[in-house]
């Protein structure tokens, strides 16, 4: 190598940001080569909006050629990482593999879909992770208040019209909200479907966005309860089966749809580095470092980093903590090749926002209470802000679901079997399975 290398796996939120970060710091320095399983970085938090037909998929999916410049990317999927020898193994979507040596590592491989040991949930359950997903669910909630406008019996329109998610946190909260007002669109184009579409969101929690603000919970309690939305706290599914779920609580729900987002677990690929872990993320110091590799870093969603608001806990798993330990392990990189000093990880809480579909919204920007249409634009404006590309494209979609009816029909592109809950990476399926 002319230059020292530096490989950066994973480009979600953190993986994205140390490189344009690095880009920025160390251009000149290292040779940047990001390896990912696609061709875009996806911005997630506004999947719910692909879902219920809102925002079009492209429009969260950001080239990384196209706003890395500077930076090598290469598609594939690591499948292995040899330390001692410094190089990490991959696989082309193509199934050819390779290898990249490396000068430094940062290990950003993110998260995959919590599973829970409940009968029938990884036959029937659907995740909500990545786009492939969002696309399915856009589909399948069409197609099954098609089939419900088509059938004359009661049971099976109520069945077809029941949609069931389980987990009331971030992802869950939207998609249950925007999924009524997706389905109530729905329902005024059908004029011979008499039964209004259910959704319900359950979570064994006693509050909605239960790790969130009260105040937040209760603002977005009330929008979904308003908005019909049958709001079930301290109850999950027992048992799933092919035509509905045993809840917890001994009712048995009749259904088609069963949405998991209960929450998220480190890829499985940071158990097979041979390396420290807690809770199945790798252990780091507060440099992001990994104890004993020094030229090996991580962050996001696989990294323990410590949290130094909380002395003895790790940071969350969250979006806000991924982009900024990226930056940082970026930083502290270009630390290492003589430009500036390294840092530790530090981090003030901005609040959150949490987007409930129409004129609804939940927000506390820097701790300040915001529900209706002023949360609403923060939210909003704190998206725009937030994505790295496809801006004025977003907001022309928003745009233009205020102004026009929504489209809303099957595209057929993602089958079911392509989206199984247990697959450990919806963008591309696994080591083959």
């Amino acid at each position: 190598m002319t230059k020292p290398r530096v490989v950066i796996v994973g480009a979600g939120f953190a993986g994205y940001h140390a490189a344009k970060t690095l880009r920025r710091l160390a251009r000149d320095r290292a040779e940047i080569v990001l390896l990912n399983t696609t061709d875009y970085f996806l911005y997630l938090p506004l999947l719910p909006e692909v879902a219920a037909g809102v925002v079009e998929p492209t429009r969260i999916s950001v080239p990384l050629a196209g706003t890395l410049d500077g930076v090598r990317v290469v598609v594939g999927e690591a499948d292995r990482v040899d330390l001692q020898n410094r190089w990490v193994g991959y696989r082309s979507a193509e199934g050819d593999h390779g290898q990249l040596a490396y000068d430094r590592l940062i290990l950003s491989v993110g998260s995959v879909n919590k599973l829970l040991p409940i009968p029938g949930v990884t036959e029937y359950a659907h995740g909500f992770r990545g786009l492939p997903e969002a696309l399915y669910l856009h589909d399948h909630v069409v197609r099954q208040v098609e089939l419900a406008e088509l059938t004359d019996d009661p049971a099976e329109q109520r069945a077809r019209t029941t949609f069931v998610v389980v987990g009331a946190g971030y992802t869950g909260t939207e998609v249950a909200a925007h999924g009524q007002l997706f389905t109530d669109r729905l329902l005024a184009q059908r004029p011979h479907l008499k039964v209004r579409p259910r959704w319900m969101l359950l979570d064994v929690a006693p509050r909605v966005l239960p790790e969130l603000d009260r105040r937040m919970s209760v603002t977005a309690d009330r929008v979904l309860r308003r908005r019909g939305v049958d709001v079930r706290m301290g109850t999950s599914v027992g048992e799933a089966t092919p035509d509905g779920v045993m809840l917890t609580d001994g009712e048995y729900v009749p259904t088609c749809s069963l949405i998991w987002c209960v929450g998220v677990r480190p890829d499985p690929f940071v158990a097979e580095l041979g390396l420290r872990t807690e809770k199945g993320r790798l252990v780091v110091d507060e440099y992001l470092n990994v104890p004993g590799y020094p030229e090996v870093f991580a962050c996001g969603d696989a990294a323990a980093v410590p949290d130094p608001t909380r002395p003895g806990q790790v940071c969350a798993m969250t979006a806000q903590h991924a982009q900024r330990q990226g930056k940082l392990a970026a930083h502290n990189i270009a630390a290492s090749y003589g430009r500036g000093a390294r840092k530790s990880y530090k981090h003030h809480d901005l609040g959150w926002v949490v987007d409930l579909g129409g004129k609804d919204a939940a927000a506390n920007p820097l701790h300040v209470p915001l529900s209706g249409l002023p949360a609403k634009a923060v939210t909003r404006g704190y998206h725009l802000l937030a994505m790295p590309g496809n801006r004025p494209r977003v907001a022309a979609d928003w745009a233009l679901d205020a102004a026009l009816p929504r489209p809303a029909v099957q595209l057929g592109l993602v089958p079911a079997n392509a989206v199984p809950l247990e697959s450990e990476s919806p963008e591309l399926v696994r080591r083959g399975t």
